[in-house]
């Protein structure tokens, strides 16, 4: 048989045609295998997403989303190992707490902020597990980070979603972030899953009414309402409403108009001009906005101008106006409760300007030194001076209020779920939100930002305000208690 022979250049296109496909398997290959490996790479339950290649999703404390979150995580995962441990004594369920714990200077929320939120949550989970209020079912706490800005919020969902089922149990979701379309989005996804919600920190009028969803927070117009009796009482006759018109920022828009209506009463108390508004999702030109509005104040000559935008926007209009012309002109800032996610160094700098700050809070540690009746006393004492917190997190300022805030929000979610195991005989989501409404009279929640009950919209009925002002020094001073009604609960 005759010996078959290629021809040279034949052979090398042959070889190099076969190298090349040997290549492109290897290729695609390793491509699924970095994939995989990419989508894996931070934990279980969570994997990296989105442009920054952020960390999303949910664990039980055993990942950790930032450096500064490493010791309230390590007390939720040993927390949460003791419960399994349990569990074949004590039945549990699990609770999700859910904000954006991979902060950026585009979040308006601070890394101290979530940080103390994440510390009052796992107070309370202790307290329910094996404190004071010590009940069953147990709670397994799982921290749901949806990324900066909750940009990836829909995989964090799913993740909780699917964990529904056995062996998470999850039936509800506390936190829920500030008030953003894109948070506003989340609850609606949990809505129609049938988990119940507990916001925490969310103030946005307009956010209420949805199936299965309550919050701890009072509403922008409790905070406006609470300001404007405020500012009546100290003699206030004049204002100008400086409001942030960025679309999807819920705060901003409901609190600005809460205010215009609280505040104005015939010739008494008045603004004095249209409402002044900058754009902050404009990045380049929002600052040149805030720079040039001291010059139209110095003309309308307002006692006080109403700030209804983020603290971090608030910095920069209070360094516009410490430059005014009008030196002879003092004006004092009112804001709302975002102020209070602005860091030591931001409060430092925003007092240096030297003009009067005051704004609303969610909560506040002195609140219980001012008006007792309206804060529990047990819940209270955690957050003071030797209190539970400052045993486990030492040297770490609450001032901010966030800490209470996320404290009351899984309380109210651990008083459902043993609602419904009493009276329901089966602990899930929707039992669990049928609750929130049963919860009046002998049955509030006694939080330590004030006794909270819910109407039927969500809303908490008449919630404690505390009035803060920002010293020389930068630091923050409790002023008093009001709230909706314009003086403390429970003095009506």
């Amino acid at each position: 048989m005759p010996r078959l022979e290629w021809p040279l250049h034949v052979v090398r296109r042959v070889a190099l045609a076969t190298a090349a496909a040997v290549a492109l398997v290897a290729a695609l290959w390793l491509g699924v295998g970095w994939l995989q490996e990419r989508q894996s790479r931070c934990a279980a339950g969570v994997v990296e997403q989105g442009p920054d290649d952020e960390c999303v999703g949910v664990t039980d404390g055993s990942y950790v989303f930032a450096p500064h979150l490493d010791a309230v995580s390590r007390k939720i995962e040993e927390e949460n190992r003791r419960v399994l441990a349990n569990a074949d004594k004590e039945p549990y369920v699990s609770v999700a707490y859910f904000t954006s714990f991979t902060t950026t200077a585009e979040d308006s929320n601070s890394d101290e902020g979530v940080r103390h939120e994440l510390q009052g949550a796992y107070l309370a989970q202790y307290r329910h597990n094996q404190g004071d209020l010590a009940a069953t079912p147990k709670i397994r706490l799982l921290i749901a980070n949806p990324g900066s800005r909750s940009t990836q919020w829909k995989h964090t969902v799913d993740e909780l979603i699917a964990r529904k089922d056995s062996p998470d149990r999850l039936v509800a979701v506390a936190g829920l972030g500030p008030s953003t379309n894109e948070n506003l989005a989340a609850i609606k996804r949990l809505s129609e899953h049938g988990i119940a919600m507990v916001g925490a920190t969310m103030t946005a009028t307009n956010i209420q009414g949805i199936n299965g969803f309550v919050r701890i927070a009072p509403t922008n117009e409790d905070e406006a309402y609470a300001a404007a009796g405020y500012l009546k009482r100290r003699g206030v006759a004049t204002a100008v409403v400086l409001q942030d018109v960025a679309e999807g920022n819920l705060y901003a828009s409901t609190l600005g108009t809460a205010f215009t209506k609280a505040f104005q009463e015939g010739d008494k108390h008045r603004l004095v001009a249209e409402r002044m508004t900058y754009d902050s999702s404009v990045s380049s030109a929002w600052q040149n906005e805030l720079r040039y509005m001291p010059g139209q104040l110095c003309q309308q000559r307002p006692q006080l101008v109403y700030f209804a935008g983020r603290g971090r926007h608030l910095t920069h209009f209070l360094d516009a106006l410490s430059n005014r012309s009008c030196t002879d002109q003092q004006f004092t800032v009112f804001a709302g409760d975002d102020t209070t996610n602005l860091s030591a160094e931001q409060l430092a700098h925003a007092a240096e300007t030297g003009i009067e700050v005051l704004y609303t809070g969610l909560s506040h540690p002195d609140m219980y030194r001012s008006a007792p009746q309206a804060v529990s006393a047990p819940s209270a004492k955690n957050f003071q001076p030797g209190g539970l917190l400052d045993q486990w997190f030492p040297h770490d300022p609450r001032e901010d209020g966030g800490a209470l805030m996320g404290h009351d929000a899984v309380l109210a979610a651990a008083h459902g779920i043993q609602m419904a195991a009493r009276w329901q005989g089966q602990v899930v989501g929707d039992a669990v939100a049928r609750m929130f409404h049963q919860m009046d009279g002998t049955q509030q929640v006694a939080g330590a930002s004030g006794f909270i009950s819910f109407q039927n919209n969500g809303n908490p009925r008449n919630k404690a305000v505390p009035i803060l002002r920002l010293n020389g020094k930068g630091q923050v001073e409790f002023v008093e208690v009001s709230s909706a009604e314009g003086k403390p609960p429970q003095e009506q």
